[in-house]
């Protein structure tokens, strides 16, 4: 790899069997998706990973039967204890091995290196189910198709009209219902955007758009902002989250409710630095809700300049200028020659 590192930090938070081959196991499936995705951009050339390999624990209990992946229970009670790291074509990496509480011959020695070496073969064909379980969703996916990540057909429908105008047809994780799901871990709209554009470009192996919305208001420093969905808590709820923005923003002036819809699409694909653009919506926060027409914090939201909420504007009005349909506005400009130019 050159002068290329990685570095794979693995805890074991729990493991059923020992640790320290979990970890070992664990970090290479870390190691090969981490190598998978620095080869799908490009970044590397050349695979360095030849063959898979996995870690197991193996021993000889009381009753002198042989056991693998030990438990603490089995590994604290057991005779004789190994643990074995190998390769898929069956060659050793590791051999670890004590008779703690016993001596032990060559037939179980032996023994132990058969139930060892079918144990991790079983290992590696479950890390490559789980690695490439994605090869028949990708043979779904045709040419000139972009996938939208997102499971609203009503959010996928904004953007298929602009991509059918240059011959793409859009699929949507309806589509692919055993897509992993992406954590938004990120602490910006774009890092969680990018997150499940990026994540879902690898894995699928063709364009992806994705977006993070959100609302910010100034007096409450830029909040509810990457975590507008779920600002009154996990158990989302429009009107608790409402409820909770005018409880925050009581004392607050009219004049000091400033707030912005903020919008950022990444559109994602392999071997391609991922295209970003951003909108954003100016408005304030109301003290009462109005409008019909909306849904979220639509009924609080001002539309700046005006004195009607987002909930009490018309459905043209508001995809024309929300933030999401400027946004899209900056998408339609720039995507077809990102994506068919030169990478």
């Amino acid at each position: 790899m050159g002068e290329r590192s990685i570095v794979v930090d693995c805890d074991v938070v729990q493991a059923d069997g020992g640790t320290r081959t979990a970890s070992i196991t664990g970090a290479f499936v870390a190691l090969r998706l981490a190598v998978n995705k620095l080869l799908q951009t490009n970044a590397l050339k050349e695979d360095p990973i030849k063959e898979h390999l996995a870690a197991i624990s193996v021993g000889i209990l009381p009753d002198e039967t042989c056991a693998v992946d030990l438990d603490y229970v089995e590994d604290s009670a057991a005779q004789v204890d190994m643990n074995l790291v190998m390769t898929e074509s069956g060659r050793f990496v590791e051999i670890q091995g004590t008779g703690e509480e016993a001596t032990f011959d060559g037939e179980q020695l032996n023994e132990m290196l058969v139930y060892g070496k079918t144990a991790i073969e079983e290992l590696i064909a479950a890390q490559k189910n789980t690695l490439y379980a994605n090869e028949e969703n990708r043979a779904r996916i045709v040419d000139k198709t972009i996938m939208i990540a997102t499971g609203n057909l009503g959010k996928a429908k904004e953007f298929a009209e602009m991509f059918a105008k240059e011959g793409y047809q859009i699929k949507t994780l309806k589509d692919f219902p055993d897509l992993p799901d992406v954590a938004e871990t990120g602490s910006t709209f774009e890092e969680n955007a990018r997150l499940k554009a990026e994540t879902i470009a690898n894995i699928l192996q063709c364009p992806v758009l994705a977006d993070d919305s959100g609302l910010k208001v100034d007096a409450l420093g830029g909040r509810p902002g990457i975590y507008s969905a779920r600002f009154a808590g996990e158990h989302k709820s429009d009107a608790s989250n409402n409820a909770k923005l005018l409880y925050e923003l009581t004392d607050i002036p009219d004049e000091e409710r400033t707030a912005q819809f903020h919008c950022t699409l990444v559109l994602a694909a392999p071997k391609r630095e991922s295209l970003v653009v951003e909108a954003e919506w100016p408005g304030r926060i109301g003290r009462i809700p109005r409008g019909e027409n909306g849904f979220g914090y639509d009924p609080l939201f001002i539309v700046d300049k005006t004195d009607k909420t987002a909930a009490e504007i018309s459905s043209e009005e508001k995809n024309k200028n929300s933030h999401r349909g400027q946004a899209i506005e900056k998408l339609q400009l720039q995507w077809k020659e990102w994506l068919e130019g030169e990478g």
